[in-house]
Parts: C-alpha cells; sequence; structure tokens
C-alpha cells in the first residue's frame, strides 16, 4: 500500500494532497515576500534618511555647534536615528520569517539582515530574494507535481 511518505508510490488523491499543500504553502512564501519586501524598502529608505542626517549633522554641521558642548546639533532631528532602529526590528522580524519559510541558508539570512545596516543595500537584496524566492518556489513545485 502506497504511504505520503513515499512520494514515488503516491495515489492520485495522495498527490493532489501534496499538491494543494505545495499551493497554500507557496501562498503564504508570497505573503511573507510582500512583508519583506515592504520592510525592505522601509527599511532602506530611513537608512538613507537617517545617513543624510549624519552627513549634514557630523560632516557639514548644517545647524551649527552647541556652544555649550561642543556638540554638533540635528539637522532634522533626533527621532530619525530611533524610527530607524524600530523598523529595523520589524525589518529582522519579516527577514527571520521568510528566511524560515524558505529554508534558506544562513549565508542568506546574514546578508538579507545586513541590507537594513548598509546603505542602499535592501534595494540590492530585495530584487535579488524576489529571484531566490521564484526559484526555490518553481524548484518545489516541480517536486510536488513529479511526485
Amino acid at each position: 500500500m502506497s504511504t505520503p511518505s513515499d512520494p514515488d508510490r503516491l495515489t492520485g488523491d495522495e498527490a493532489a494532497a501534496v499538491r494543494a499543500e505545495v499551493r497554500d504553502d507557496a501562498t503564504k512564501v508570497r505573503s511573507a515576500f510582500g512583508r519583506y519586501r515592504i520592510m525592505a524598502f522601509v527599511t532602506g529608505g530611513m537608512l538613507l534618511l537617517l545617513c543624510l542626517e549624519m552627513l549634514l549633522k557630523y560632516v557639514f554641521h548644517a545647524s551649527g555647534v552647541d556652544p555649550a558642548t561642543g556638540a554638533a546639533r540635528p539637522v532634522i532631528g533626533n527621532w530619525i536615528a530611533i524610527v530607524h532602529g524600530w523598523i529595523y526590528v520589524i525589518y529582522a522580524v519579516t527577514v527571520f520569517d521568510l528566511w524560515s519559510r524558505m529554508r534558506w541558508t544562513l549565508g542568506r539570512l546574514a546578508v538579507m539582515i545586513a541590507g537594513g545596516i548598509v546603505p542602499v543595500l535592501s534595494f540590492v537584496v530585495e530584487h535579488r530574494a524576489k529571484g531566490w524566492v521564484a526559484e526555490t518556489l518553481a524548484q518545489r513545485s516541480g517536486a510536488a507535481t513529479e511526485g
């Protein structure tokens, strides 16, 4: 008798159940990728804004220097670093969610996490992740149809 654990001997009903499971998994992966994609753009945008603040504040002293302390004054505001930090936490959660659903290597996780720290990298990694997701889903779909 065939069992679902033996993919070479699946009956029609068992094969259909496996295909349905792969479709359901693909839907969840696409949702996770959508959340990741939004957070990649938001995190990247906030990081660029933070970099602009740092350049204007420390390199160009655009708001001047506090005479009492000698510290550079914020140009756009101190809130940018705080907001970016919390957005980065949400970004890291979406990265982990997508990474765990896709069962990728730790190297990919590290690259994706670095996307929220290195300016412009989130945009590059998001573009690559789109290809990685499509490739992985195609592999899973192909494996499900072969069984």
